[in-house]
Order: structure tokens, then sequence, then C-alpha cells
């Protein structure tokens, strides 16, 4: 007799069984968009605000100045005040993480960005913004 009288195996994703216990992702995957610090731990500012009228999803992008602690009469430094991005018109091509000229925004390997409500799929800065505690080396 054949197999449809067989009871159904279903693998526990991602804990599931075998050597690779589940998901794999390549090192070039594109996953969910990651905003980097720099070394102090404050967000890098990424240079897109020229660009982000030709990139095809939606990116909602207004600079700020965040002043130097202890003096305010030396130079300011440049970052991103409001950084959103519209999930639902994202097709993860790549095109502003290759512009973006300080690094400041890469490709993460999230991938589980299903939801059943459109809005969720809007992305904030504090939603990318990598924890500082992936700056500090492990021990």
């Amino acid at each position: 007799m054949g197999r449809c009288w067989e009871p159904t195996l279903v693998e526990n994703y991602p804990d599931g069984k075998g050597p690779l216990r589940g998901a794999v992702l390549e090192q070039r995957y594109r996953g969910a968009h990651v905003l980097q610090r720099d070394e102090n731990g404050l967000e890098k500012w990424c240079g897109l605000l020229p660009l982000r009228r030709r990139l095809p999803f939606e990116l909602h992008l207004h600079r700020g100045r965040r002043e130097h602690r202890g003096s305010p009469h030396l130079s300011s430094e440049r970052y991103a005040k409001v950084y959103n991005i519209d999930y639902n018109r994202c097709i993860f091509c790549g095109y502003c993480v290759e512009a973006c000229p300080t690094d400041a925004i890469t490709h993460g390997h999230g991938f589980e960005l299903a939801t059943l409500n459109a809005t969720n799929l809007v992305m904030r800065k504090e939603d990318m913004l990598l924890p500082v505690a992936a700056l500090t080396p492990a021990k």
C-alpha cells in the first residue's frame, strides 16, 4: 500500500531534526535591514537623503544634528532622526545598502516578516537599529 495512510511527519522549525538544525542562510542573503552603530554606540549617518527618490521602495528619512557632548561649539554630527522603510513595497534589491557611503545600513539575516496586518510592515528606526549589546565583544 501507499504512503497516504502513514502519519505526516512535521519538522518543528527552526529547531528541527537533522544535522543543520533549522534554517541555513547564505552569507549574501538579503534579509531585513539593520541600521549600524559606530564604535561609540551612536547610530551612523546614512547619506541616502539625495537618493531616496530613486529607490524602488518608500523610504522616509529626515536628518538631525547631534551636538558633541561637553561643548556645543564643536562640530556637530548628522544622524537619521526619522528612518522608516515600508516593507510592503521593498523588494530587497540592495540599492540602499550599495548607495550608503558610510555602511550605516546593511541587510541582516532576519526573514520572519510575515504578518496579517500591512501596517506592521512599516519599520521604524528603533525596529532596525542594531542593539548596543551586539557591539560588545563576546568573552
